[in-house]
């Protein structure tokens, strides 16, 4: 039977009573769908409630076929590859008998097949060459991801669920859970806002604070859709803003008749010639229809100014983000950065980069890619010399900021706004609020505190901060910006990057990402 997951009218909330989503109904069949949507929205949690880690508050969740969730995090301390595979025991078993030490029970049981087999899984991962034995803790944080991959594909479950697994991988590992799944026969529900990996899907399933949707086909068919439903929607506004603009007209129209009425019978009273009983009955009557005209006026414009507003409301969920920033000053001819025969790491006698050398003119876009451990973030460091070089020279020739992976040049503790003020001191209050409501930090929002904020919230807000200003940075450095954001928060970052005119480096290994904010240069440690 082909593997299927229902959620049936369920319901979940946190620990502290919030309802993530309630009344859910959704299906996934044997195929891999793409599940995507802002955070905070429930997507880790679905994953979770079909794996059975966590209950329903209501409704069910049924499940046929075998499932298997990728684990995040992966104890190291003692632990070898063998046992993410759960294989230390058998593997040990198979020791014994080589060696001639082996039990009746140890022969019995033994299963000749799994040494090749645990190859051909790690082999699948693209890491073919690590042994058994090997240590976790020698291995990179992106080498254990591809290690529990394999460890899932192992077990051949009949649905796979996958959170975020191409957050942290280089190129490489990136490619190796994209092979998986193209070659991976059964069902996978893949949590992730790599737009390459969702291009493999065959659905897309976005959640939203409204419920669930299914796309059928791939990330790029999603999109088209999306961009379809965004014209019916601003067609839709521009339907209801001309009703509510006729109605106008028409009450307007209404009124001035009325008052030319009035006007009439009041010259005819003052002539005297209609009986006081006979005018005063007019009077009434034309008092009773324009109170029942302004009545019928007043629910006909509420209703249409009620489906102008939702139509408004939908076309800001569905219109992509655009931003307007003050010019940086960055001439085409000015040597913003040069670099010569750098050298430096964490420990100076051993220098993680060698013999580095970069000049950047003008509002180049340079992207840094490279493998996990080849030194990106280091070389970072010693550009802005946040870390001291082993040798070599580094000169930064204008104004520049630095956005690393934790967004560490806002205060946690300041909000959004006080943190505007500290990074732009020439910008008064208006300033400061027009900036970070392009941003969407709009009024109140723009007064919650930096350390309370989603990861996608704190880069859009080191963004508004240092590129909001009335003097931008002449050279912008971002490393990794995209770990952990949302699709939405990364098409915002994206908008964010667009509209700045100068300089950029930008460690990713995001390809969509780096293409969308049109990188001129790339260079790979």
């Amino acid at each position: 039977m082909p593997s299927s997951v229902a959620l049936n009218s369920v319901s979940y909330s946190t620990p502290d009573g919030h309802f993530l989503f309630q009344d859910l109904n959704l299906a996934f069949g044997p195929a891999r769908t793409g599940l995507i949507g802002r955070n905070g929205t429930g997507k880790s949690a679905i994953l979770k409630l079909i794996a059975g880690e966590l209950q329903p508050a209501s409704g069910e969740v049924v499940v046929s076929g075998t499932v298997r969730m990728l684990r995040q995090s992966v104890r190291i301390d003692g632990q070898a590859v063998a046992d993410i595979f759960g294989a230390r025991d058998e593997l040990a078993r198979l020791a014994r008998l080589e060696a001639g030490e082996g039990s009746l029970d140890d022969a019995a049981e033994a299963d000749w097949l799994l040494p090749s087999r645990l190859e051909a899984a790690l082999e699948k991962v693209g890491l073919p060459d690590l042994t058994p034995e090997r240590p976790l803790s020698t291995l990179s944080g992106g080498q254990r991801t591809r290690i529990a991959l394999a460890a899932l594909i192992f077990d051949e479950p009949d649905m796979i669920l996958l959170d975020e697994p191409t957050n942290n991988l280089d190129a490489d590992g990136r490619a190796a859970v994209a092979d998986v799944l193209r070659n991976w026969r059964g069902g996978a529900i893949v949590v992730s806002h790599d737009r390459d990996l969702l291009r493999q899907m065959d659905a897309i399933v976005e959640l939203t604070t409204l419920g669930a949707r299914t796309y059928g086909g791939n990330y790029d068919h999603y999109a088209e859709r999306k961009a379809l439903e965004l014209a019916a929607a601003e067609q839709s506004l521009a339907a209801a803003e001309r009703k509510v603009a006729e109605i106008d007209r028409k009450v307007q129209a209404v009124r001035e008749q009325k008052a030319k009425r009035d006007a009439g019978g009041a010259r005819k009273a003052a002539r005297g010639d209609i009986p006081k009983i006979l005018l005063g009955g007019r009077r009434e009557n034309a008092e009773n229809t324009s109170g029942a005209q302004a009545n019928i006026a007043g629910r006909l414009r509420d209703d249409a100014a009620r489906e102008a507003a939702d139509a408004r409301a939908q076309v800001e969920i569905l219109q992509h983000v655009s931003i307007r920033l003050a010019p940086s000053g960055l001439s085409a001819g000015k040597t913003i950065l040069e670099a010569h025969d750098l050298a430096g790491g964490p420990d100076p006698e051993k220098p993680i980069i060698r013999n580095f050398s970069l000049t950047m003119i003008g509002p180049e876009r340079l992207a840094i890619t490279g493998a996990n451990g080849s030194g990106k973030t280091t070389l970072l460091r010693l550009l802005t010399g946040s870390l001291p070089p082993a040798s070599g020279t580094v000169r930064i020739a204008g104004r520049y900021a630095m956005l690393d992976q934790t967004v560490s040049i806002l205060d946690p503790r300041l909000t959004i706004r006080d943190n505007f003020r500290a990074l732009n001191p020439d910008d008064d209050e208006n300033a400061c609020r027009a900036a970070l409501a392009r941003f969407m930090f709009r009024a109140d929002a723009a007064l919650q505190e930096v350390g309370t904020l989603s990861g996608g919230e704190t880069l859009r807000a080191g963004l508004a901060c240092t590129l909001g200003g009335t003097r931008p940075p002449e050279l912008l450095i971002l490393d990794e910006p995209t770990n952990h954001l949302d699709i939405s928060s990364i098409e915002a970052v994206e908008a964010g990057l667009l509209a700045y005119d100068g300089a950029l480096i930008v460690v990713s290994h995001d390809s969509a990402f780096l293409e969308a904010i049109g990188v001129t240069r790339t260079i790979t440690l």
